[in-house]
Formats: structure tokens, sequence, C-alpha cells
């Protein structure tokens, strides 16, 4: 039962994760660390409660279903082309947000070469390898999660004895117009939605269930606090993406490492999520294998092409518009879930109505200013 409890955590961890992380830093020093771990905390939080509440709708319903096809059954059939347009655009954004944060990675990589060239050879292998098999392989996953780790560990170890440095940064921003700016992109390197369904049909008991959630949403948050301090200890110029302000902070042997191991994760976890939003497109919007091929090799290089390709700002409108309505549709489906007769009993949660209220007023609030930020 042990082992399938660390199973557990770890499937949810390593699913959470991911390519998020690197917009953290950035978002930290520019709002102020008081700021930053304030929303990082209280997402935390929130995060523990969703997935929670995300895997008491997976058991409480009968048979194995995708996000949209809760969405059919609790919200009606009218709900089911928007939500499956929400997930499938924001896996689609998430692609092209792979594309962009890979220059930086062979940018430690090799010096020469313009950023178009990099982007390019990235997005023309992860494309072919979606489609010729190798998304069949187990060890993706793995190699996903392992390298995001490694190059976690390699910055915490270098950067470990700078944490000096975190003094000249600021505790408070000036600037309210920034106080904000922390939330969509801590809700996009939190959110693990995509692994409930596999942890719980995974999980021995309901009851280690509760703890796996818990533990597996908490540990990336620990795991972001070291990562921040570490690159903010490093580096005094720290780049939208993380790694890019390490040049010259770091030796190079290690920024080659850290560029070796990120472009390995990114490759895997862009053959992952290009494959499942290929299935999405086939089966969900029942398209044709022609267009979901065309959709999931292009798409992502015409949002490349056509966005400002600003890591920050597409994390920052993956979580705060798609994520945060994601999370809100949760909430909805569980409290219809949940007083529903027909449906079998669930984990037994008591949710109080303060927690439905102050999960709604926080993803409302990333939604809300986003879109005031993206009208602005």
């Amino acid at each position: 039962m042990l082992k399938k409890a660390i199973f557990q955590i770890s499937l949810l961890s390593g699913t959470i994760i991911g390519a998020g992380l690197f917009a953290l830093p950035f978002v930290f020093k520019t709002a102020g660390l008081a700021a930053g771990f304030f929303y990082l905390a209280t997402a935390a939080f929130a995060y523990v409660l969703i997935h929670l509440l995300y895997a008491d709708l997976v058991i409480r319903t009968e048979g194995e279903h995708r996000f949209v096809g809760y969405a059919k059954i609790y919200l009606g059939r009218a709900a089911f082309l928007p939500a499956a347009l929400m997930t499938i655009v924001q896996m689609l954004v998430v692609l092209a947000i792979y594309v962009i944060l890979s220059k930086s990675f062979s940018g430690l990589i090799m010096a020469s070469g313009g950023g178009l060239e990099k982007s390019l050879i990235f997005w023309f292998f992860g494309s072919l390898a979606i489609f010729g098999g190798l998304r069949r392989l187990a060890f993706l996953e793995l190699l996903a999660t392992g390298g995001i780790i490694a190059v976690i560990g390699l910055i915490f170890v270098w950067g470990f004895q700078s944490l000096g440095q975190l003094g000249k940064i600021d505790f408070w921003t000036t600037d309210v117009r920034n106080l904000l700016l922390p939330l969509a992109p801590i809700l996009f390197a939190l959110s693990g939605r995509v692994a409930i369904p596999s942890l719980v049909k995974y999980a021995p008991t309901r009851a280690t269930i509760k703890s796996s959630v818990i533990i597996g949403t908490l540990i990336p948050a620990i795991v972001y606090v070291l990562f921040i301090l570490s690159v903010l200890g490093l580096s005094g110029n720290v780049s939208e993406d993380a790694v890019s302000g390490l040049i010259g902070q770091v030796p190079v042997f290690i920024l080659f490492l850290i560029g070796v191991l990120g472009l390995l994760s990114l490759w895997s976890s862009y053959i992952t999520v290009g494959f499942d939003v290929y299935q999405s497109l086939i089966q969900d919007l029942k398209l044709t294998k022609g267009i979901g091929f065309l959709s999931v090799t292009a798409i992502p290089l015409l949002i490349y092409f056509l966005s400002s390709q600003s890591f920050i700002v597409l994390v920052s409108f993956i979580g705060g518009i798609f994520i945060a309505l994601e999370s809100i549709f949760i909430i909805i489906m569980w409290y219809k879930a949940s007083r529903r007769s027909a449906v079998q009993s669930g984990l037994g949660l008591r949710i109080s109505w303060l927690s439905i209220i102050f999960l709604l007023l926080l993803f409302s609030a990333a939604l809300i200013y986003e879109i005031i930020k993206g009208i602005t």
C-alpha cells in the first residue's frame, strides 16, 4: 500500500511540476517577495481543495470520462462544446509556450544561431515525434519529470550559496498594478487536474486518495519555493524564463546540463500534450485525422508567430483565463454531483460554504485581472 501511495503522490507531483515554474522567479521579483509567497501559499491551499473536489467528482461518477465528459453530464449538452474548446485551446497554447521556452534552453547549449531557428528545430522534431510512435513509450513522463527536477536541483545546489543576495529583492512592490501579477502564473504552475483520474483509478483505498492529493499538491509548492529562492539569489537580472538570466552567473558546464535536461523535458512534455490534444480533437470534436494533424502541428506555430512570444504573457493568459475557468467548472460540477442522489458516494468531503466562496473569489480575481490586463 505504501508503494501505491508513493506512486499516487509522484504521479500528481510529477504532473504539476513543469514549464510553469520558470515564470515564477520573474513575477516574484516584479511583484515583491511578500505578494509572491502569499499567492503561492494561497493557491497551494486552493488547489488542494480543487484536486480533492475533482477526485470526489471522479469517484461519484460511474464510468471513465474526460473533463468534457463530466461537463456534459453535470452541466448539460450546452457546456460540452465550451469545455472541449477550453481544454483544447489551453493545450495548444501550452504547446506554443514549450516552443518559446525551448529557445531559452537551446541558448544555454549553443550561443550561435537565432532564437527562431532553435524554436523551429524544436517544433519540427516535437511534431514529428507526436505522430512517429514515440508517444507510446512509457518513459516519456518519467523523462519530463526527471529533467525538470534535475534542473531545479542543479540551480538550487549552485544558488544555495548565494541566498544572501535575496536582501536586494523588494519585499513589497511599489506599483499596485503588479499586486496580482503572480496569481495567474502560479495557478498555471500548480494545476494538476489531468492526473487526478489516474490517481483515483490506482488508489488502493479512498482514504489514501485524500492524503495523496494533499501531499502531491503541496510538494510542488515547496519545490517551487526552493527554485525561486535559488534563482533570485543567483541573478539580480532575472529573465522572464528564469534560465536566460543565469548566463554569466553559473559555470558553463552547469548551464550546458541545464540546457540539455530542460530541452529533453520540454520535448517529452510536448509529445505527451500534443498527442492528448490530437485525441481530444478526434474524439471530442469529431474532426478528421487530417485536420487533427494539421491543427496540432500548425496552430502552436501560428500562436508562436502571432503572439508577442512573451513567456510570461502566455503563461498568465492560460493560468488566468483557461485554468481559472476550468477550476470554476470543477466547483460547479462537484456541487451538482454532490446533490445528486443517483451518484455513488465520494470521498466524504466536508467543504464549507466559506471555502467554496474563497475558491470562486480567487479564480474570479485571476480571470478578471487577466481580462482587464488584456484590454488595457
